[in-house]
């Protein structure tokens, strides 16, 4: 059976997750991190694709983003992965595939959950038990949004200007909800769609991108539908 397309849209917000092959390590040193770090710059500039927020775990990479062409998404992560493979095998004198498969994707509902998606993904060292606090981990964007360092990766969602009128307003606010985290409904919500390629957000939204791709992408219950009373 054909695989479905993967969803990408111009000009929405995109969840990217992107693992190595059965869980393995893709990063082993902050030399591989940052051979990754500058791919990422260098091909966002070439295909026009906005980096919101990225994190650079062990064995996966976190990204949030928008393409000024639906195409974009599959040529940057195409030649990220080439570029990157080619270099760490040479590195760690290995040979072989490194990714699992093609990347997942998700289209994400910026308006009602763009800030919640950022910070998903700057939230995944926090998970993983690589540090206490998201600022703590070097290789995402969390030092950026809370203005610990300017990061010429990022270009910064709508939704990131709207926690503030002023830098220190959006940086307070930004660490905030970090410590808060992202509900667990909202958290399931995301990472349901990147698991299943579908979109994320509001009914009217998901209604929205199914009339825009001309197919359902709502995901249905398994299981039998419940009986009727009566």
């Amino acid at each position: 059976m054909a695989r479905a397309p993967r969803l990408a849209l111009a000009g929405e917000l995109h969840y990217l997750l992107q693992r190595g092959h059965s869980r393995q390590r893709v990063f082993e040193d902050d030399h591989d991190r940052e051979a990754y770090r500058a791919m990422l710059r260098e091909g966002a500039a070439q295909y026009r694709v906005a980096i919101h927020a990225y994190a650079m775990l062990d064995s996966e990479v976190h990204l949030l983003v928008t393409p000024t062409e639906a195409g974009a998404l599959g040529r940057l992560m195409q030649s990220i992965g080439r570029r990157y493979v080619g270099a760490f095998n040479r590195r760690h004198n290995r040979s072989g595939t490194l990714w699992q498969g093609r990347f997942r994707a998700a289209v994400i509902d910026g308006a009602a959950l763009g800030h919640d998606a950022t910070l998903q993904v700057e939230l995944q060292p926090v998970s993983a038990g690589l540090v206490a606090t998201a600022g703590e981990w070097a290789w995402s964007s969390a030092a950026h949004h809370l203005g610990q360092r300017r990061d010429p990766v990022i270009t910064e969602h709508t939704s990131y200007w709207t926690l503030g009128n002023t830098p220190f307003e959006r940086e307070h606010s930004h660490a905030h909800r970090l410590h808060e985290g992202v509900t667990a409904t909202v958290a399931a919500d995301i990472e349901r769609a990147v698991r299943q390629g579908g979109p994320a957000g509001t009914s009217l939204f998901v209604g929205r991108i199914e009339d825009q791709v001309g197919r359902p992408l709502r995901v249905k219950r398994r299981g039998r539908p419940p009986r009727r009373a009566g």
